[in-house]
């Protein structure tokens, strides 16, 4: 599955044990999509990636990195951690609106 997947989403900040973070949260036809895909991988190799993630390369502006999704709620949303490199490369603050582009590998 080649086919990406972009959303217009809320960059959020979460307070965690171990620092703050940045996400967005994919629903709806994005997590199908992303749900669909991590099926086809378990399907194909026969068991699924890490904590159920999917290889994604992602884009945000003109920034492009290698990263993974994770899944939360089983399978209905899934979580992009974005780092604080991307976020000062694209001057993006929590509560922002940002397009995130995915293409799952």
């Amino acid at each position: 599955m080649s086919e990406t997947i972009t959303a217009t989403l809320p960059l959020r900040r979460w307070q965690g044990d171990r620092g703050t973070y940045h996400l967005v949260v994919f629903t709806d036809d994005a997590a199908q999509a992303l749900a669909g895909h991590a099926l086809m991988h378990r399907l194909e190799f026969g068991r699924g990636r890490g904590f159920g993630s999917v290889k994604v390369v992602a884009r945000i502006g003109d920034t492009q990195w290698n990263s993974s999704v994770f899944p939360q709620k089983e399978q209905s949303e899934w979580v992009l951690l974005i780092s604080k490199k991307v976020m000062r490369a694209q001057d993006l603050a929590p509560d922002q609106e940002v397009t995130v582009s995915l293409n799952p590998v």
